[in-house]
């Protein structure tokens, strides 16, 4: 954008982009960091009671400096406004009318209290990219239900799928699934918007429902049989649901073992000294394999117990299989694969001190991200960011990002 003050050294495919982020937890967060990463100005909006609630998840050095709010919010810049006050809410329009993207995750309802919907800001800046990040469609009878990572998981069928086939019922990923799922498509759908952008010269609203998203990425292969009118069978994909899909026991640990074209299979068992289950007709077909999943899945359980995980790790390393040791949380940060790309940063953050951060996992050639900032302090760049209203009005620029 013209006159648009530069951050440091700003680099990546987003470069020039503006995006105010009214969001919170994990989902908006999430995506506006993938924006921030990729180069755009992301100034964080935040209430000044407190901030984003994720700030006090714990551990944390300092409060409201939590280990998952520094994960989630690097190459951001804070201001915190209490938009219920006149002038504070002017600030944000000011930052509106100049913006390329706003994005949200509270529920529409309340957009529209504060005079935020879409409708009411393409009047200042036609060129806005407006997106909302919540629970449920506006367009279904669920529209402005609370929602949260839980409640998705459950609803959308993953929870069901995730104890399928074992004891205990249903339970949940031990991830934020919901929230990361759909924080990725906020920040693909405003990608395609900028781009779209371009050619009509015109912004537009894009709704981001977390349960749908979950319900189209869980059903890409749990749909199956249900895929077919008439049904072909029912719903889940079997090898997937398997009960002895999971990683196997060996004589001292667990190793993840995927053979899976038929030539794979095949070098396995001959490598196990099981060369007769190669030529087993329910395991050298694809089609009966995949109905037989249950009892090959069996087979390979009782087969590895009866070798050390580095014993097959040796065994199967030249075999074109794929095949890798159970790593935990703490392993990963010792992992010779990402130390060589250099993955994890040691870096000094203003307040918290020595921090480790992960790395930019996509990478462009020409234009790549770059870890600018790092998570900022509530209200942190208030100043700064009103100067540069300030100085935007004297220059007499509108929104004119890419």
């Amino acid at each position: 954008m013209q006159n648009r003050p530069k951050q440091a050294s700003p680099s990546g495919p987003l470069s020039g982009v503006l995006v105010l982020d009214l969001t919170t937890l994990a989902m908006g967060p999430y995506a506006t960091q993938i924006m921030g990463d990729m180069g755009a100005d992301v100034i964080k909006v935040e209430s000044p009671k407190g901030g984003d609630i994720f700030r006090h998840a714990e551990p944390h050095r300092n409060r409201g400096m939590g280990a998952a709010f520094l994960n989630l919010n690097r190459n951001k810049r804070s201001i915190a406004l209490d938009l219920k006050r006149d002038d504070e809410k002017r600030i944000l329009m000011d930052l509106i009318t100049e913006a390329d993207v706003f994005i949200y995750n509270v529920r529409p309802q309340a957009m529209r209290k504060l005079g935020l919907d879409y409708e009411s800001l393409r009047e200042c800046n036609p060129r806005l990219i407006y997106c909302g990040g919540y629970g449920f469609s506006e367009g279904g009878p669920y529209a402005g239900r609370p929602a949260y990572d839980d409640i998705i998981q459950g609803m959308s069928g993953l929870a069901s799928i995730q104890g399928k086939n074992r004891s205990g019922g249903p339970r949940y990923v031990n991830t934020l699934m919901a929230d990361k799922v759909a924080g990725l498509a906020v920040a693909y759908a405003v990608a395609m918007a900028l781009y779209e952008r371009e050619r009509s010269g015109l912004g537009q609203a894009i709704e981001v429902p977390m349960f749908e998203n979950l319900v189209s990425f869980l059903l890409a292969e749990h749909m199956a049989g249900e895929t077919f009118r008439p049904p072909v069978g029912g719903m889940g994909y079997d090898r997937v649901v398997s009960p002895d899909r999971k990683p196997y026991r060996t004589k001292d640990g667990y190793i993840g073992l995927m053979p899976y074209t038929t030539e794979q299979w095949g070098r396995f068992f001959t490598l196990a000294g099981r060369p007769e289950l190669a030529a087993d007709p329910r395991f050298a077909d694809p089609a009966l394999r995949s109905k037989h999943v249950g009892e090959l899945y069996g087979i390979l359980q009782r087969i590895l117990a009866t070798r050390s995980t580095d014993e097959w790790l040796e065994l199967l390393k030249d075999a074109d299989i794929p095949v890798s040791p159970i790593l935990s949380p703490e392993e990963l940060l010792r992992d010779p694969h990402l130390r060589a790309l250099d993955f994890f940063h040691d870096q000094s953050h203003p307040s918290e001190g020595e921090i480790r951060t992960t790395g930019i996992p996509v990478r462009f050639s020409r234009t790549p991200g770059k870890i600018r900032i790092l998570a900022p302090r509530l209200d942190e760049h208030r100043e700064e960011i009103i100067r540069e209203i300030g100085r935007r009005r004297r220059g007499g620029t509108g929104s004119g990002g890419v």
